[in-house]
């Protein structure tokens, strides 16, 4: 797993670490009981304080992804279905989020809009 972060994204480093992580286990890159860097070692990697490893780390635990193992480190935990659906229901909304953004700026009528996602559908045999 490679994790890139940006400085100029505008997203604070942790929950950049945090995403890359929870996306790299939500598509099958990180699969259930492999560990995780230690928060030391991703830190050091990272070029980072070691704070803002554990704050991502502290997340992903809370959010249900990882298990911190004291003194054995950070686990990937199974994946819970209702855990997946919830976050890509979320990357759904924003993906229409911004695609709403920019229709706006663009001046795309909602029934344009609708008939662009409608062709999409199909395209993708969507059903």
């Amino acid at each position: 797993m490679r994790i890139v972060i940006s400085n100029s994204s505008g997203v604070p480093i942790y929950e950049q670490i945090k995403e890359q992580i929870k996306n790299a286990i939500l598509s099958g890159e990180l699969s259930e009981g492999e560990v995780l860097p230690s928060i030391r070692q991703l830190a050091k990697d990272l070029k980072i304080s070691v704070i803002t490893t554990t704050r991502a780390y502290g997340d992903l635990e809370q959010e249900g992804f990882v298990a911190n193992v004291q003194g054995k480190g950070c686990y990937v935990l199974p994946k819970n279905s209702e855990m997946v659906r919830e976050q890509l229901l979320r990357n759904i909304e924003e993906s229409f989020t911004a695609a709403i953004n920019s229709a706006k700026i663009a001046k795309i009528s909602k029934d344009e809009l609708r008939t662009i996602f409608e062709t999409m559908l199909k395209e993708e045999n969507y059903e």
